[in-house]
């Protein structure tokens, strides 16, 4: 029986420790990689799965117990980001217990880069500890200038720092299909994507009745095989770019916060999460402070233009932009929003999404 893997490594030593913890009276014999299907006369033959498990027998006295070890594997499926792989051995472990007859679950941990295994089956929620920014959101700024009804020469030097800050990440361009196919997939069918907003949507939204989400997801869908046949948009993003996740400190410093989504897509998911915040606060605001927004939102773009030349990026932005404003529209983000904002904010992505280009004078229109 096989105990050392492709690599020459000896998986009876390495494994053992493992085998210890779970079966502290056993000890561990071998260790057998196991196929995904041995069966090479079938024409239905399995030819790939989602990683390759080791079977582990141990001699427990006089007798053989045996135990199966999984790991997953980088693949397009919905695996290549390693939180993936995590995602799916947790998900097993909590869940597949339940389900009569089926193989029980003993264990999930991690390897450890120094050697050896860490058990996770005692832990609950998983945590991020980061550096601390700062300073106050943008969104602070953009609710002073709806009050004060203008914008001043420090408000339009921090948006242009925005500009510039996303140009710069943006010039960062990536060759990776896998990683562009599953960018394009996320913005339309992940939790946090389109589908789920709009799942999120409470029944009979005034102004968003499922009809009427319905067809608006429809029309963004149509989108999914331009934007997947243009792989050559995916850069460096940072995945979440609202005002709530940007920090500006008192020397006007900035600070990004929660980058999402792997930081791997379209530079219109950035632009238009920004861009789409101008228009929601001109729109939420009385009249006098709309033109302060609206020359906030022209010169946003001019400067992102003028920093980073992307001629297909109002072509790419129709999507993106129904992504944002069905957030910015849900009474489960906004509950203030009124019937009549929220009926002019997806009218507009409707239009947008139809026309197929973001047209920028188009956009101006909601606050004039």
């Amino acid at each position: 029986m096989p105990n050392e893997g492709q690599s020459g490594r000896d998986l009876v030593a390495e494994l053992a420790p493992l085998a210890a913890e779970l079966v502290p009276e056993g000890r561990l014999l071998a260790v057998v990689p196991l196929g995904v299907d041995t069966q090479e006369s079938s024409r239905a033959q399995k030819g790939a799965g989602y990683g390759q498990p080791l079977r582990l027998e141990l001699a427990v006295g006089a007798e053989r117990k045996i135990l199966v070890l999984h790991t997953a594997t980088s693949n397009e499926f919905g695996h290549d980001r390693r939180a993936d792989r995590a995602a799916e051995m947790l998900l097993a472990f909590d869940t597949v217990n339940a389900v009569p007859r089926h193989v029980r679950v003993l264990d999930v941990g991690a390897y450890l880069e120094s050697g050896g295994f860490l058990s996770l089956r005692s832990t609950g929620e998983f945590y991020c500890v980061t550096s601390w920014a700062e300073g106050r959101p943008y969104a602070e700024d953009l609710r002073r200038i709806a009050e004060v009804a203008s914008a001043s020469d420090r408000d339009h030097a921090r948006m242009v720092t925005l500009a510039r800050h996303l140009a710069e990440l943006h010039s960062e361009s990536k060759r990776d299909p896998v990683a562009h196919r599953r960018a394009v997939r996320d913005l339309f069918g992940s939790g946090e994507g389109i589908f789920g907003i709009i799942d999120g949507y409470p029944p009979n939204t005034p102004g968003a009745p499922q009809a009427r989400l319905d067809a608006l997801e429809r029309l963004a869908l149509e989108y999914r095989p331009r934007l997947r046949a243009r792989p050559g948009r995916l850069t460096r993003v940072h995945g979440d770019y609202h005002p709530w996740n940007l920090v500006f400190d008192e020397e006007d410093r900035l600070t990004a916060l929660d980058a999402s989504r792997g930081c791997l897509g379209d530079p219109a998911d950035d632009v238009t999460c920004l861009a789409i915040n101008y228009l929601f606060f001109g729109v939420l605001a009385s009249g006098a402070a709309r033109s302060a927004f609206l020359r906030l939102f022209r010169s946003f773009f001019d400067e992102y233009f003028a920093a980073r030349s992307d001629p297909e990026l109002l072509e790419a932005a129709p999507p993106y932009l129904a992504w944002r404003a069905l957030v910015l529209a849900s009474p489960r983000w906004y509950p203030d929003v009124t019937e009549a904002e929220r009926d002019r904010l997806l009218g507009f992505v409707e239009s947008t999404l139809r026309a197929r280009r973001l047209d920028l004078v188009a956009a101006e229109e909601l606050l004039r």
